[in-house]
């Protein structure tokens, strides 16, 4: 019995545990795309009542996170808000119920604004409420930026032919995602076939299609770049046709850890068409001829024709008779049987694949025995996929058969040379050209001799059967330099090159021919001999050499050119070298010396006294002669003189050395150098010039003509002032641009003000006088040199010329300056900003500096004072009035544009009224950089009148009179209907209005004294209304004392800035009487300073105090303990029935729907009632109960 008690505790613990509702929701922050179809889970667990239970679905959004939003419900058609109704009817928002405690939520067609918070809820089935009756989550919506591109068109491919494909995937997502690409294939209506595909995790794989095929590297799937994927299938079958498109999709890990794929794309396909191959093939055998001879190469080909074939296995075996030769399988390694095999060995035979389509044999040496038929024969073979080969279909073409015929020889020999004559040292070719009736048979050997005039026969080189060229005896030595060279052109073609002739060489040329052909027993036998020649003659070097000197300028000017020519006959060609020597005998000597030598190998060589000419001297050589010419630059009296040129033939032997075959002078050649004749022109035109002061002089001095275009001119200015006898010097250029100061420059200190210049023309040149002043008056004029440079680059001066002259006046300027004398009246209030305007018309130089000075006529002060004054350097300073009359903090100074200048006062008063002026100073800067004044002006009047605001004070003087109870209260009201100013401010009283009665009769309540009744004697004097004083309060919102009949009575109010209420509590019969306000209107001055501006006084208001005696509200309100008893303690009892009522019906509403709160709790709270009552127990007490107290 012990151990049966805590047995049933933990059972009892048990059963609530389980009975305790909890519920569920997919795991958030979820990322979906826009447009996708997403769900999400809900389960509800440990709930009592049927097992099927509802869902409701609501959002929180961002915008409003506090707010729920109704979605769907599986209970409920009318749970949606309107914002959802269309969705949820249309069924693009819908609850799949998974079990009967699992529900999923679908959204087809996923926008952004359904992003937010989500809550799925469940009504409560329990007996009573325990656990949780909700579950929320996160949803984001981002955009869907995933790109899958591919160009869409047709293939047409043939089996076994590749393939290759690409795709463009992109996405710009910020969230962390992972993106798996895929190829398939689809025909038709088929399911499509995944080729390859690329995981989420960077794995390769493909459907069982095509799973064997990439395992053997024959499917490929490669990324290019960051975002292209090419599918690459090596050899296409004809399962492959179809339509080839990319896939793309794009995964998001879940918190979960499990991966959503968020969104998928498919990119344009491809439509590949894959044709079969015809594994039909045929064989065809060729051979170049069917006669031979003994030796002659034979081949036959065996030509293979059909689809694919280098992807396609085949054998081929030749035969000879029906017999073997060899055999070559689809390694195309030959392999012969033993009567070949020794005939390979030694290179006559051989067996080749020549192409995929192509196979050959070929006889080197053909045999007697070797007539007969030939033939090949093609099996094609499949290869399993153990790797053996089987044999399939074989076919081979007709027979083809040869003859070979014994060797007779039959050649024939031709001789030819390049020339009959020749000039000495030019080559000679000579060429030995055998003609056979057929295909020669064996090999050649050959000799060449030469038969010179006395028939002499000499062996120059020849050729044996085997290749080998010997040259003759006599011919060794040019042999060994490459003089002489022999050499086999073509199989039947032999030539004798023979370079740099001699005179020697001159003779019969023959060609002798020996035919050998290699018997059986492999010995070497002559089958023929032939012979041939031709003749060849040879022309010395040095006939008819010889050399003339020409020129056409015989006489020329200084730094003229002039040119020699030295003509050489006969013309030679390049290779014949001829070195010319010019010789040069200068004028007042009597011999010549070598100035420039042309060598043979195209060198220049100087003499040793051409030091002169080097730079000024070109030799140039004619391409297509031996012609020199001696070109001469800059002519000078050191080129004048006799010129002559000297000629030497050479030869090159053929060991490289050189002999000297000839040497001729030409005839002699005087050159005459003279001087230029000057063309120097300068401008004789005179002109008068008159300018202001401080503005530059501009003198020219132009050069109309020169005598030659590299003519340097020194240019010397000067001044002639009419006191002076002679012009004096200011300036000087020389003809190298040095500038040198005359005497005159220095005196009047000219240096810094003078500026030379040369224009681009060349031929004009400028003096300009900055800063002219009166004494830069007078007579100017230029004085031009012209200066050549010699040819042996030294200046001199050729000529020289005076300009005509230049009259300069300088005169100080005018005085322009003027203002603007326009009249004027201003009338402005107090507090306000005045203009003043001061404009400038016209002024003497835009480089002159104003001085601006403002004054003013005080009324009643005939001396002017001055306000400001703008300095020449912008600096702005006070006058004396402006300390005076304390303007320095309110005058404003801007110039908006030049010439005009405003003057502001700013915040006016009274005192600033007035007569204002400006007065102008203009100054001008002196040539010497000091400034000087040039002219005033003053500018018209303006005259200002500062007025105060007129008084616009009004007060309410039409006002209700009132009756009260004894004890109440009574409230007398000062309305303000208009003022003067915004900035007005208000000195309120209120008096108590009383007749005088026999001058004895004071304000009520008030006690008589001495001085109160000699002010009422005064008073029945002058007014019959005696006026007591309420209460004051002044403009600075001080308050005067009460009045003492009042005191501790009175209420000061300020309703508004215009409304002013003065409340009298305690109201007593000696009240009654008249009562009115009297108001003053204070403005504040420029200076800070209050000033009453008005003042207004309201009409009188009649008040009536009723004298009443005791009262049942009085009885009660008198006594403490009776007024909270009848008044307060009634409503605390009335407000718990209240409650107590409307516990007792929400308790019998607990089963209903609409009493439950999310998690199953009462939706009720109760508030106590506002209780209002009034302390001075004028009002009974209120029991309020307001909105919101019961909510």
């Amino acid at each position: 019995m012990k151990c049966f008690l805590p047995v049933l505790s933990c059972l009892a613990v048990l059963g609530v545990v389980s009975a305790q509702r909890q519920v569920a929701v997919q795991e958030g922050p979820l990322y979906r795309t826009e447009g996708s179809h997403i769900t999400i889970w809900c389960n509800v667990s440990g709930y009592q009542g049927p097992s099927e239970q509802n869902f409701q679905w609501s959002i929180y959004l961002p915008s409003a996170p506090e707010r729920e939003v109704q979605i769907v419900s599986t209970m409920d058609s009318s749970f949606p808000y309107a914002i959802y109704t269309q969705r949820v009817r249309s069924g693009k928002i819908y609850v799949e119920r998974v079990q009967g405690n699992s529900a999923l939520l679908h959204i087809t067609d996923l926008q952004a604004r359904d992003a937010g918070e989500y809550e799925c809820h469940t009504p409560n089935t329990d007996e009573r409420y325990f656990g949780s009756y909700s579950a929320k989550m996160n949803l984001m919506v981002i955009p869907d930026s995933l790109q899958s591109t591919a160009v869409r068109h047709t293939l047409h491919r043939v089996e076994q032919d590749p393939l290759e494909l690409t795709c463009e995937v992109a996405t710009e997502t910020l969230q962390h995602s992972h993106v798996s690409v895929a190829w398939l294939r689809q025909r038709g209506g088929e399911k499509p076939v995944e080729v390859i595909a690329l995981s989420r995790d960077f794995v390769l794989q493909s459907s069982s299609d095509y799973a064997q095929r990439q395992s053997l590297g024959e499917v490929r799937l490669d990324k290019l770049g960051s975002g292209t994927f090419r599918l690459t299938v090596f050899h296409l079958q004809p399962s492959d046709q179809g339509e080839f498109y990319c896939e793309a999709t794009e995964w998001i890990q879940d918190p979960d850890g499990s991966w959503y794929p968020m969104t998928r794309k498919r990119s344009e396909g491809t439509v590949v068409n894959v044709q079969p191959t015809d594994k039909e093939f045929t064989v065809r055998l060729e051979t170049d001829k069917r006669l031979y001879t003994v030796g002659e190469p034979a081949e036959f080909r065996c030509i293979l024709e059909g689809q694919n074939t280098p992807d396609r296995y085949f054998a081929v075996s030749w035969a000879f008779n029906s017999s073997l030769i060899a055999s070559m399988g689809p390694n195309a390694v030959p392999v012969l049987n033993s009567e070949f095999t020794h005939r390979e060995a030694r290179g006559q035979l051989k067996v080749a694949k020549e192409s995929d389509n192509v196979f050959v044999l070929k006889i080197y040496h053909l045999r007697q025995e070797d007539s007969g038929k030939y033939n090949c024969r093609v099996t094609e073979r499949e290869k399993t996929v153990t790797g053996e080969f089987i044999d399939k279909e074989s076919k081979r073409p007709k027979n083809i058969p040869i003859i070979v015929l014994p060797i007779k020889s039959s050649i024939s020999v031709e001789v030819a040379s390049n020339a009959s004559v020749v000039l000495e040292g030019e080559n000679l070719h000579l060429s030995c050209s055998i003609r056979t009736a057929g295909r020669p048979l064996g090999r050649f050997s050959v000799i060449w001799q030469l038969v010179d005039r006395q028939n002499r026969r000499s062996n120059i080189m020849w050729l044996d059967r085997d290749g080998t060229v010997q040259p003759g005896t006599s011919y060794w030595e040019r042999s060994s330099f490459g003089g002489v060279q022999m050499e086999q052109v073509q199989p039947n073609s032999f030539s004798l090159g023979i370079f740099n002739s001699r005179r020697e060489d001159e003779g019969q040329y023959e060609c002798h021919v020996t035919e050998w052909v290699r018997a059986v027993d492999g010995e070497w036998q002559v089958v023929g001999e032939r012979r041939a020649s031709t003749l060849v003659s040879i022309t010395a070097l040095e006939t008819g050499f010889a050399v003339t000197a020409i020129s056409r300028t015989p006489g020329v000017t200084y730094s003229d050119s002039f040119d020699l020519q030295c003509i050489i006959k006969p013309h030679y060609p390049a290779r014949v070298p001829v070195s010319v020597t010019w010789r040069f005998q200068p004028v007042g000597t009597a011999e010549f010396h070598d100035l420039v030598t042309f060598t043979r190998d195209g060198g220049v060589q100087w003499g040793d006294r051409s030091s002169s000419f080097r730079t000024r001297t070109a030799i140039e050589k004619a391409e297509s002669s031996n012609n020199v010419r001696l070109s001469i630059s800059r002519a000078s009296d050191t080129e004048a003189g006799k010129y002559q040129c000297v000629a030497e033939l050479w030869r090159r032997n053929y060991d490289n050395s050189w002999t000297r075959l000839a040497e001729r002078t030409s005839n002699l050649l005087e050159i005459r150098v003279l001087q230029p004749v000057t063309k120097l022109q300068v401008s004789k035109s005179k002109r008068t010039l008159t300018l202001v002061e401080n503005r530059p002089i501009q003198l020219n001095c132009s050069v109309k003509s020169q005598t030659s275009q590299n003519s340097h001119f020194a240019v010397l200015w000067y001044v002639h002032k009419p006191s002076d006898a002679d012009g004096k010097l200011i300036l000087k250029t020389t003809h190298n641009s040095a500038f040198e100061y005359g005497t005159y420059a220095e005196e009047e200190g000219l240096r810094a003000r003078l500026q030379f210049e040369r224009h681009v023309s060349g031929g004009l040149f400028s003096l300009t006088v900055q800063r002219a002043e009166v004494s830069d008056s007078g007579s100017y004029y230029c004085h031009v040199e012209e200066w050549l440079l010699s040819p042996n680059y030294a200046w001199y001066k050729l000529a020289e010329e005076v300009s005509g002259r230049t009259e300069v006046t300088v005169k100080q300027p005018d005085s322009r300056l003027k203002l603007s004398q326009a009249q004027g009246n201003l009338s402005v209030l107090e507090t306000r900003q005045v203009q003043l305007e001061c404009v400038v018309l016209n002024r003497t130089s835009a480089a002159s500096q104003l001085l601006v000075e403002w004054f003013v006529w005080k009324p009643n002060h005939p001396e002017r004072e001055t306000l400001a004054r703008l300095s020449r350097d912008a600096t702005f300073h006070y006058g004396e009035q402006a300390a005076k009359n304390n303007l320095k903090g309110r005058l404003h100074l801007e110039s908006p544009s030049p010439g005009v200048y405003r003057l502001f006062i700013q915040n006016v008063a009274v005192q600033d009224s007035g007569t204002y002026s400006c007065r102008v100073e203009e100054w001008l800067p002196s040539p010497g950089g000091t400034w000087y004044r040039r002219a005033e002006d003053t500018a018209g009047q303006t005259a200002v009148q500062v007025m105060r605001p007129d008084a616009a004070l009004q007060v309410d003087t039409v006002v209700p009179n009132a009756t009260v109870s004894e004890k109440a209260a009574f409230q007398l009201d000062c309305s303000i209907v208009s003022r003067s100013s915004q900035d007005s401010r208000f000195a309120v009283a209120w008096y108590s209005l009383r007749t005088k009665a026999g001058g004895k009769r004071g304000s009520p309540g008030l006690e008589d004294g001495e001085e109160e009744g000699e002010e009422g004697e005064e008073e029945e004097e002058e007014d019959p209304t005696e006026r007591t004083a309420l209460l004051s309060v002044g403009p600075d919102a001080v308050f005067g004392p009460e009045g003492s009949p009042w005191e501790g009575r009175l209420r000061f109010q300020r309703l508004s800035p215009l409304l002013y209420r003065l409340t009298v509590l305690q109201a007593s019969p000696r009240d009654t009487g008249n009562y009115s306000c009297r108001v003053e209107e204070w403005l504040p001055s420029p200076q800070k300073e209050w000033y009453r501006l008005t003042e207004e006084e309201s009409a009188p208001i009649g008040i009536r105090v009723l004298d009443t005696s005791s009262t049942l509200q009085s009885i009660i309100c008198s006594n403490d303990a009776l007024f909270y008893f009848v008044f307060f303690y009634p409503f605390p009892i009335f407000g718990i029935l209240i409650i107590t009522i409307l516990l007792v019906r929400f308790k019998s509403r607990n089963s209903s729907k609409n009493s439950d709160g999310k998690n199953g709790v009462p939706l009720l709270w109760i508030k106590e009632p506002h209780l209002n009552y009034s302390p001075t127990c004028l009002e009974p007490p209120v029991l309020s109960i307001h909105p919101g107290a019961i909510d």
